[in-house]
């Protein structure tokens, strides 16, 4: 029988050849195919095809990537598509991807049109007319992990039916979760349709930063966790037939619940593991869950090759390895009872299984969940498997009973938001690459300390840890001049005076990067522009940090704010703000003590 090793260097020349995704000439697929058959007794032979592996998942990587070439800039569409996600709101419109014929292209729609797009569902299709053009400059690695070839700005939507009989069941199952959230408040209801079918599209921007920071946003990622509560729920059933229909039926359970959560990366992941666990165990194949993931990776890989681009399905990758790698092995070496060294086990080989991507896409990554994770995943699990049964049977049947079915729910949503909530908060700071090499010098000095003093290897490994982790806190905050935070937004940090200038940042990125820059207080929010968007922007920003006062162009919507005159100066500390223009946009211009003032940064906005 192959190797665990066999398998997971096949899976791991695969996601290199699909990541290079070099365009490889037939003639050496066929060699290597044919010394692959020669050499299929010898060691040799073995090389053979992992080499095989990573030149084929690059072929098909060349020519995933090369059905991606946009099209003519101001190409005329007019055309029946499939709606293929479920529209959101950004920056003003609605956005959503489509099936265009062969392609697949990105449409952003405002107005009537974006209020018709928002009002349909993935698997419905709409008649279109609008314009083709290039994907956004920056995000063309990203579109074409979800193989989006081109962008389409839609004019009008003159025409939009249900689809087929399979997207209709599908939205109709994803319909009665929703209506089984109705009993609970608004923020609970977009947390537990996040977390029964992965639709977060609701949950507001600071709440997805506190789930980002508490690292509990994997709990509104549908994975291997909601996969495996649903063949839980479907085993009385699955039990009383023969293997080979239970294989089946297995197979049909898997697919689908991929398909009611929209077919995500991390989901794709997650059901192959399962049907590959299913085919195993039909067969009287032993698996264990490193083969059981390598095999998912190495054929999903060779049906998709762009899938080793998305940043979902990267992380769950990591932490499926980290748990199967990890788990068992940090649980055996940890004190304590075992319920708990068995939970920070797993907490931590999943947060090590994904620390080289997490670190590799935004730099770092929190410390505060690791216990936030071991708090919140106990309650969060219930939630799962009750929404895909009570949730759905409350959401049939509505008052009283869906009410009385749902009042557990929203205590355990609570409890979860909670924790998510007071984990962001937390003075823990961010973990970077320097702290995670310094974490594991610390184990393995333990490691060391404990072929000695085997007594002291834990604590010694412990103190060790915690001075890696906790020591940056004891360092002051750096200063900042002028720091980015977002699109539009600057940080002024000296001596200890914090002042904000926001010029139309979204909640959401200007919520992270105050969290990433360990900003809790801001004395002085100037705000550029006083449109209703900015006030909500405002608004999120005060319920994560004290602001001491706001500055706002003359009339502005937001509240609280206070109106400057052009020509007035306003100190902050060691910050001086000069009003250069009050109406109908803010200019300011922020200097240092009584220095030379730093020129503004972008129209209206000084840095």
């Amino acid at each position: 029988m192959v190797h665990d090793r066999t398998v997971v260097a096949a899976a791991s020349t695969a996601a290199a050849g699909a990541w290079l995704a070099r365009p490889v000439p037939i003639w050496l697929v066929l060699a290597l195919s044919l010394a692959a058959v020669g050499l299929r007794r010898r060691p040799a032979g073995v090389v053979v095809v992992l080499v095989l592996g990573g030149v084929v998942a690059s072929l098909l990587g060349a020519r995933a990537w090369a059905g991606l070439d946009p099209p003519i800039a101001g190409t005329r569409v007019e055309a029946w598509a499939t709606v293929l996600s479920d529209p959101v709101r950004s920056a003003g419109a609605v956005r959503a991807d489509l099936r265009l014929g062969s392609s697949r292209v990105e449409a952003w729609a405002r107005g009537a049109a974006g209020s018709t797009l928002a009002g349909a569902a993935a698997g419905e299709r709409v008649r279109v007319r609008g314009r083709l053009g290039p994907v956004a400059d920056g995000s063309r690695v990203r579109s074409a992990a979800r193989h989006v070839a081109a962008r389409l700005q839609v004019d009008a939507i003159d025409d939009r039916d249900a689809g087929s009989i399979w997207a209709r069941a599908v939205n109709r199952v994803r319909q009665m979760v929703g209506a089984g959230a109705r009993p609970l408040t608004d923020d609970q209801a977009a947390l537990y349709t996040g977390m029964v079918v992965g639709d977060d599209r609701n949950m507001s921007a600071a709440r997805i930063d506190d789930f980002r920071g508490a690292g509990l946003s994997h709990l509104t990622a549908v994975s291997g966790q909601n996969v495996a509560f649903v063949l839980v729920l479907a085993g009385p059933l699955l039990r009383r037939v023969g293997l080979r229909w239970r294989w089946v039926l297995t197979v049909g359970v898997i697919a689908a619940f991929a398909a009611v959560t929209r077919f995500e990366p991390s989901v794709l992941r997650a059901s192959a593991m399962a049907a590959g666990a299913a085919t195993a165990h039909g067969l009287g194949w032993p698996q264990s869950r490193l083969r059981l993931v390598a095999i998912a990776v190495l054929g999903l890989l060779l049906v998709d090759p762009l899938l080793v681009r998305s940043a979902g399905f990267q992380l769950s990758v990591g932490a499926t390895l980290g748990l199967a790698v990890l788990a068992e092995p940090i649980a055996a070496r940890l004190p304590g009872p075992r319920w708990v060294a068995d939970g920070l086990g797993v907490t931590l080989a999943a947060q090590l299984g994904v620390a080289p991507v997490s670190l590799a896409l935004f730099g770092s990554m929190p410390l505060a969940s690791i216990p936030a994770n071991l708090v919140a995943v106990p309650a969060a699990g219930p939630v799962m498997m009750w929404g895909l049964t009570g949730g759905v049977v409350a959401g049939a049947l509505g008052s009283p009973v869906g009410d009385l079915a749902q009042l557990p729910v929203g205590l355990a949503l609570s409890w979860v938001g909670g924790v998510a909530r007071v984990g962001a908060r937390l003075p823990l700071g961010q973990v970077g690459a320097g702290q995670l090499v310094g974490v594991v010098a610390a184990v393995v000095g333990a490691q060391w300390v404990g072929r000695r003093l085997p007594r002291a290897s834990a604590g010694v490994g412990a103190g060790l840890c915690a001075a890696v982790l906790l020591g940056p806190l004891t360092v002051p905050a750096a200063d900042a001049r002028g720091r980015p935070l977002g699109d539009g937004a600057h940080l002024w940090r000296v001596g200890g005076a914090v002042v904000v200038v926001v010029d139309g940042a979204g909640s959401g990125s200007l919520l992270e990067a105050l969290r990433r820059a360990e900003v809790t207080r801001i004395d002085l929010l100037v705000c550029t522009r006083g449109s209703r968007s900015v006030s909500g922007v405002v608004l999120d920003v005060r319920r994560r940090v004290h602001v001491g006062a706001i500055l706002a162009p003359a009339g502005s919507a937001i509240r609280d704010a206070s109106f400057v005159p052009s020509g007035t100066s306003v100190q902050v500390g060691g910050l001086s703000v000069a009003v250069l223009a009050g109406a109908p946009r803010l200019e300011v211009e922020v200097a240092v003590g009584d220095g030379p003032r730093a020129p503004p940064r972008g129209a209206g906005a000084g840095g």
